[in-house]
């Protein structure tokens, strides 16, 4: 059974491969580059998550799943949040992103921060269901390690005494919120084999 990624960010696409299941392969969507991506006006995880995945699953009759994804710091109420890829503007780089966060909580006491990861399921313009992960860590005051992405080189995970970015892509994939979610998402299709019919 094939299950399609709808994702164009390459680290998001290397964690789903490390999601191993003996019936259940994640592939990208055949011609993924070549389509579109929707607006993302969700002002939540779930409905922009939602929205891509019932968007691509127009260009296939097979189940889909696209995630929304992003990092929350509790001393900037929240934020980046759902604006996570594009808080340092629309084409923001994972650096100008990381700087932001920190130049806004320079001096900030509160460093508790989360990363959070909801992924939807679609098949033919219907949503199946959605899951959720995410895990709680500590913003450091600058960036630690040179693995991962986004503000990966900023979370601190206290019981692995590193951040993201100085864990191993299989460390990190067994505690991140994506690791999560993707779990979470198979056990829900094995759980409906229906919806494969």
């Amino acid at each position: 059974m094939i299950v399609y990624a709808c994702s164009g960010n390459s680290g998001k696409l290397r964690e789903f491969t490390l999601a191993g299941d003996s019936e259940i392969s994640l592939e990208v969507l055949p011609g993924l580059r070549g389509i579109g991506t929707p607006e993302e006006h969700g002002s939540t995880f779930e409905e922009n998550a939602a929205a891509k995945a019932l968007y691509y699953s127009q260009f296939t009759d097979q189940i889909v799943f696209a995630d929304d994804s992003g990092f929350e710091v509790e001393a900037l109420d929240g934020a980046p949040g759902v604006y996570s890829a594009r808080y340092a503007g629309p084409h923001a780089s994972d650096e100008e992103n990381n700087r932001l966060v920190l130049e806004r909580t320079e001096g900030c006491g509160d460093r508790r921060a989360r990363f959070v990861c909801t992924i939807a399921m679609a098949r033919a313009g219907k949503l199946l269901a959605s899951v959720r992960g995410s895990v709680e860590g500590e913003l450091l005051r600058m960036p630690r390690g040179q693995n991962g992405f986004g503000y990966d080189p900023l979370f601190f995970f206290p019981p692995l005494n590193r951040s993201f970015a100085e864990l191993s892509a299989e460390e990190k994939f067994a505690v991140s919120h994506r690791g999560q979610a993707i779990r979470a998402m198979l056990t829900w299709l094995h759980g409906h084999p229906a919806v494969f019919g």
